[in-house]
């Protein structure tokens, strides 16, 4: 009896640690390669996630904001396949050596579906053991964002490539279980710029939107939301999952120095 309640204390400990408390494994670098290091800034804070553009332009796969803004030594290859692949293969096919998870890797495809996706999958293929969650359950959760495939075309790519949500589109089961989060785009919805409180009608919205996908066990982020102190702790109170961000340092400070008091 006394080992099982010790058994339920742990197991509460750690729900209370999960849903209580917000960390950097809560955070998605947007636009991560627009930082001074892209990738390793992230990494080294823990971000749970990580987000890049990503356009196919004669065989190769780029990672730039827009195509005039493309050069040919910045490579998905380069600013993040062989980052993550050195990264995990030091740590004995894990993310980190310190802390027991992992994170996943946003793909904003730029350019057309196909055949942007198909030239990615054959990049992951070449490390299954980083990006295959068969052959490593620690792998990084590849999602892809931006230009997506119909629902319907999901099963033609391999099962460890996952899909961002939309919350206008109906999946069936088998198409939800590619969906890990969705992302929905906060400039839609509000104009709020994050230094005041939401209105009531505003922060309504919101929480009817979180309570939809949080109801499908999912998790959510908002694209173009404020990326200000105030807004990161107002996200955190109505228990956005994924806050996003383009001051990746800033906000991985900010919730190393949180304290916690979120009702």
């Amino acid at each position: 009896m006394r080992k099982l309640l010790s058994a339920f204390l742990m197991l509460f400990t750690c729900l209370i640690s999960v849903h209580g408390q917000y960390t950097t494994l809560n955070a998605n670098s947007h636009a991560d390669y627009t930082q001074i290091t892209p990738f390793y800034s992230a990494y080294y804070a823990h971000y749970g996630s990580i987000e890049a553009d990503v356009w196919a332009v004669k065989g190769v796969l780029y990672i730039a904001q827009d195509s005039s803004g493309i050069i040919a030594s910045r490579t998905l290859e380069a600013l993040y396949l062989l980052p993550v692949v050195t990264e995990f293969r030091k740590n004995g096919g894990k993310a980190w050596s310190d802390i027991p998870a992992t994170f996943q890797l946003m793909i904003d495809l730029k350019t057309t579906v196909e055949p942007t996706l198909s030239m990615l999958v054959e990049a992951l293929k070449k490390y299954p053991d980083v990006f295959d969650f068969h052959v490593n359950p620690n792998a990084v959760q590849i999602v892809i964002t931006g230009n997506r495939p119909q629902p319907t075309d999901f099963n033609k790519y391999p099962v460890w490539i996952s899909f961002d949500g939309n919350v206008t589109l109906k999946y069936d089961a088998q198409q939800l279980k590619r969906v890990p989060l969705y992302s929905e785009n906060m400039a839609g919805l509000t104009d709020w710029k994050g230094r005041t409180p939401l209105s009531e009608n505003d922060e309504n919205k919101l929480k009817q939107i979180i309570g939809t996908v949080h109801g499908l066990n999912k998790k959510i982020r908002f694209r173009n939301a404020p990326d200000t102190a105030y807004a990161w702790r107002t996200l955190m109170k109505l228990k956005v999952d994924y806050l996003n961000t383009d001051h990746t340092q800033d906000l991985a400070t900010y919730l190393e120095n949180f304290k916690p008091s979120i009702k």
